[in-house]
């Protein structure tokens, strides 16, 4: 089929109103539902661009699809409800777009469940922190404070972290998730309290996890990791709704807060890849059909759906573990500076919500309850008031939602809405969204002028690798504020709290992935021209894909659609 015009795609595609288009079945082949997408007019373009960049080019071989294409593509996927949902922080990603909601009915026996659609980040998430303390208490201390934060979190990925842990203490830690925490001292109990799914998925099963994942996930407990995760010294610039705010413990502006931003780390990312190889051999034997093979897929109810649902809670457990570690230590680096305890400074978690992962719930759908299987990709869980799955401290004002800024950009706290409950599936966004590849970031933009404008901005930083400076810059992102706004305009939750940032910790890249997809890299433009995959040399340094029936076997089709900056998938 011939490649449509920018103008005869856009035909497909309706402004129902100032914050939301639809997408017409017919839009991508097989759609079962109906896409939609939440825009305003200053974010419309961004979205709109890839498209029309997609319809100019005359092939897209190596390279993702537009996110209103992706959208459209997982609305074609068996078992899907309702919608195929994109959120207006969406871009491109790995099968599903980053922003892509989309549930899937259990009780439909062609349901699927979809490693693209949780991402390789499983439960990248964000934690906030509030304090006792003032503007005007840090300000005097605030370079050694961010020191001392720097100093007391491990930044560097492939470093060893803080928290000593065996391997008996991982295998327990992916089993009972932030319970592990609270047993080891690492963890007040009103943390739990203050997680989604209080901080443990019962259904996880450390056995799913493979001994590769593990290996990668036992030196990095309790460490940042790479791309756009982080560690902000944050304080209260705007109070939209005091009753909710009080509700959170902030009770006035310039109060200040510490934002964790972190996921899974290489633990989250091996159970991705092992999972999709199991699933195109579920594919192949299921005859399931996708428009696009990076939505690697098996019918929930399989052996290899179950695997990946077990796997994938037990790494999401690990992240509930690697944020519950940092908060220590952030506590701890707060106390040195202070000289006062933690509980003194009234640190304690207002909420940690999960940006990466796939969860069973139930929805109204057509006027019956369902039990459906949200995948939730680059968004945001957010219930509303009286749910019973949120803490008896929120039900009256909805589920906090914390949605991070950029590098040297504002931070919102949003909570969750009836109207969001019935059109999103209760999700809303998640932070920026890219706006520049970080390739491009990297080319386009100067690491000393970046430095400049944050240090203009009153803004401390300590980051393990320079490269990240331009790829992590307010310019490689969207607009956060106007992110915010349209789910606020959307009424699929409603802004509450914005915080601005004073100190940015930032950490390295993964030596590990980056020379696996440079590798898988190279492989994939050999294979574009026809030409052998390239094997590993045996005498070099930089770790390869491997199993025990040589470098490539049973990884091939897979690694060809891993890609380079693994982090934001």
């Amino acid at each position: 089929m011939a490649k449509r015009t920018f103008e005869q795609e856009m035909q497909f595609c309706t402004r129902e109103n100032p914050n939301m288009y639809t997408i017409k079945e017919g839009f991508v082949p097989g759609m079962n539902v109906p896409g939609k997408f939440y825009v305003n007019e200053p974010l419309e373009r961004l979205v709109m661009d890839e498209l029309r960049s997609y319809s100019r080019q005359s092939n897209n071989v190596g390279g993702f699809l537009p996110a209103i294409k992706q959208i459209g593509n997982v609305a074609a996927l068996p078992g899907i409800c309702k919608y195929s949902i994109g959120l207006p922080d969406v871009h491109s990603g790995y099968g599903f777009a980053i922003g892509n909601v989309a549930a899937f009915d259990m009780g439909n026996p062609e349901a699927v469940v979809s490693p693209g659609g949780v991402g390789f980040d499983i439960n990248c998430g964000v934690r906030l922190v509030r304090t006792n303390l003032l503007i005007n208490d840090v300000l005097p201390v605030k370079e050694r404070l961010a020191q001392s934060l720097f100093d007391h979190i491990p930044v560097g990925v492939g470093s060893q972290g803080i928290i000593p842990t065996k391997q008996s203490d991982l295998e327990e830690a992916l089993q009972l998730g932030i319970d592990w925490s609270l047993r080891e001292g690492y963890a007040w109990p009103e943390d739990k309290e203050h997680c989604e799914e209080y901080g443990r998925m019962l259904n996880a099963d450390p056995n799913k996890v493979s001994s590769r994942a593990k290996k990668r996930g036992l030196p990095q407990l309790g460490t940042l990791g790479a791309g756009n995760h982080y560690a902000e010294i944050q304080v209260v610039d705007e109070i939209y709704d005091e009753f909710v705010a009080k509700k959170m413990g902030i009770d006035q502006k310039g109060q200040v807060c510490v934002m964790i931003h972190s996921g899974s780390r290489g633990l989250g990312h091996q159970v991705a890849t092992d999972a999709l190889v199991e699933m195109e051999r579920a594919m192949a034997r299921d005859n399931i059909q996708t428009n696009d093979r990076q939505l690697a897929c098996a019918r929930i109810n399989s052996e290899e759906g179950q695997n990946y649902m077990k796997g994938m809670s037990a790494a999401a457990n690990y992240a509930w573990v690697n944020r519950s570690s940092m908060t220590f230590l952030t506590r701890q680096a707060f106390a040195k500076v202070f000289n006062q305890s933690p509980e003194d400074l009234d640190m304690h978690v207002i909420y940690d919500v999960s940006h990466n992962i796939a969860k069973v719930e139930e929805h109204m759908v057509d006027g019956h309850c369902k039990q459906l299987l949200v995948h939730r990709k680059g968004s945001t869980r957010a219930f509303p008031p009286h749910h019973p799955l949120i803490p008896v401290d929120y039900q009256l004002t909805g589920q906090p939602v914390i949605v991070g800024g950029t590098m040297g950009t504002c931070s919102y706290v949003l909570t969750g809405t009836d109207q969001g409950m019935r059109e999103t599936f209760g999700s809303t966004c998640h932070g920026a969204g890219r706006a520049l590849s970080r390739n491009k970031s990297r080319n386009a933009l100067d690491y000393g002028d970046v430095l400049k404008r944050l240090e203009d901005m009153g803004i401390s930083i300590r980051v393990a690798s320079p490269k990240l400076i331009m790829e992590e810059a307010p310019e490689s992102y969207k607009d956060v504020t106007q992110v915010v706004k349209t789910c606020h305009d959307a009424n699929i939750s409603k802004m509450a709290v914005k915080l601005k940032p004073i100190a940015v910790v930032k950490g390295k890249l993964d030596p590990i992935a980056v020379s696996i997809a440079k590798e898988v890299s190279a492989a994939l433009r050999a294979s574009q021209f026809g030409h052998a995959w390239p094997q590993p040399a045996a005498s070099s340094s930089t770790p390869h894909v491997k199993n025990s029936h040589g470098p490539w076997s049973g990884m091939e089709e897979t690694a060809k659609r891993v890609t380079l900056w693994a982090p934001d998938l």
